[in-house]
C-alpha cells in the first residue's frame, strides 16, 4: 500500500473513533466513569448545604431570635410598669448602656468576674498538668485514680455549690476542722472572705477539665520522642519543658479560653453558694444581671448588661480564633 493510501485511512479511523462515543450515548448507554465522577463530585459538594438546614433553623430559633430580642429590649425603657405591653414600651436608645457603664456596679462586676476567673485558671493549670503527668504512665490502680480525679467534673454545679455551702456554713465541718488546729478564719459565706471562697470552690470544681485536656495532649506525644530524650540523658524538668510542654500548648490554650469563658458566665455556682442578694465581693456579672432583672425589675437595663457581657466574652474568643487561623495559614499546604 502506498503512503498516500495510509494517509487516507488514518482520518477515516479517527473520525469513526470520534463518532463511536456519541453514537453510544445516543443509543442510551451509560456514561463513562469520568462523567459519573464529575456528577458525584457536584452532588457531594452541594449535599452538606442541605444537611445544615435543620441545624441552621434550630440555631436561628434558639440563638439568633433571643439575641435580637435582647438587643431590642436593651433600647427600651422596660420595667415592671411597661412589661405588660413591652412591645409598645418607650424607646430610649443607648440610655440603658450609658447607665449600665456610669451609674451601676457593672464595671465592678466585670472586674470581679475576670479576676476570679483568672485566679482560678492560674491555679488549675498546674494542678491539671501535674495530675495528667502523674497518671499518664501505667501503674496499678491508675483507672481508679483517674475516676476519682473526674468526680468534681461530673458533678452538677448546683450539687457542688450545695455541698460546699453546707461545709462552709458557720459551725460546719470546715469550722470544726479549723477549731481542732486552733485556726479561726471567720465567715466563709459572708464578709471579706467570700471572694476567696468563690475562687477556692471554682478551683476544686474546674481543675479536672484542665486535667482531661492535658491528658489528651500527653497521649499525642510520640513514643519515639520519649525514647530519644531518655537516650540523650535529659532530666525530668528538661523533658517536661522541651519535649512534653510543646505538645500541650494547643490543648492548654483551648482549655484556658474555655475555662475563662465558663467561669465568667458561671451563674449556678455563686447563686447557690451565696444566695441572692449576694455579698458585694462576689456579685459577679451573671448575678448582677439576674438581680437587676428579677429583683429591681429593670429589664431593659439588664438586657444592656447582658449585651455588654456578650461583647466582652466575644473579644477573647475572636482573638483565639484569629490566632488559630494564623497558625493554620503558616502550616505547609494550607490555604492563605
Amino acid at each position: 500500500m502506498s503512503t498516500d493510501a495510509s494517509h487516507e485511512v488514518r482520518p477515516a479511523v479517527e473520525s469513526a473513533a470520534g463518532r463511536a462515543p456519541r453514537a453510544a450515548n445516543d443509543a442510551g448507554q451509560q456514561p463513562g466513569p469520568r462523567d459519573g465522577l464529575r456528577r458525584k463530585g457536584l452532588s457531594e459538594r452541594n449535599r452538606p448545604l442541605w444537611m445544615l438546614i435543620p441545624g441552621g433553623v434550630l440555631m436561628i430559633i434558639i440563638i439568633v431570635v433571643p439575641l435580637l430580642l435582647g438587643i431590642y429590649m436593651s433600647i427600651l425603657n422596660l420595667d415592671q410598669y411597661t412589661l405588660r405591653k413591652w412591645v409598645s414600651a418607650p424607646i430610649i436608645g443607648a440610655e440603658n448602656f450609658v447607665e449600665a457603664v456610669t451609674n451601676s456596679p457593672l464595671l465592678h462586676a466585670v472586674w470581679l468576674s475576670v479576676s476570679y476567673s483568672l485566679l482560678a485558671m492560674v491555679v488549675t493549670l498546674p494542678l491539671g498538668i501535674a495530675a495528667a503527668v502523674a497518671t499518664q504512665n501505667a501503674f496499678k490502680g491508675r483507672a481508679l485514680i483517674r475516676s476519682v480525679f473526674l468526680i468534681p467534673y461530673v458533678l452538677p454545679s448546683f450539687v457542688v455549690a450545695t455541698v460546699w455551702r453546707t461545709m462552709l456554713q458557720p459551725g460546719g465541718i470546715v469550722d470544726e476542722a479549723q477549731a481542732t488546729v486552733g485556726i479561726h478564719v471567720g465567715l466563709w459565706l459572708n464578709g471579706p472572705q467570700t471572694f476567696w471562697t468563690l475562687v477556692l470552690v471554682q478551683i476544686w470544681a474546674s481543675w479536672p477539665f484542665i486535667y482531661l485536656l492535658a491528658l489528651s495532649g500527653l497521649q499525642s506525644v510520640d513514643h519515639e520522642v520519649h525514647e530519644a530524650s531518655a537516650l540523650d540523658g535529659a532530666l525530668w524538668w528538661n523533658k517536661l519543658r522541651y519535649v512534653i510542654f510543646p505538645y500541650l500548648k494547643g490543648p492548654l490554650a483551648l482549655a484556658f479560653l474555655i475555662g475563662m469563658l465558663h467561669h465568667i458566665n458561671n451563674f449556678t455556682l455563686p447563686f447557690v453558694l451565696f444566695g441572692v442578694p449576694a455579698p458585694s465581693d462576689v456579685e459577679v456579672l451573671p448575678i448582677l444581671t439576674y438581680v437587676t432583672s428579677f429583683q429591681s425589675f429593670r429589664f431593659g437595663l439588664s438586657a444592656a448588661m447582658a449585651f455588654i457581657s456578650l461583647v466582652l466574652i466575644a473579644i477573647p474568643l475572636f482573638v483565639y480564633l484569629r490566632a488559630v487561623k494564623l497558625d493554620d495559614a503558616d502550616t505547609p499546604g494550607a490555604k492563605k
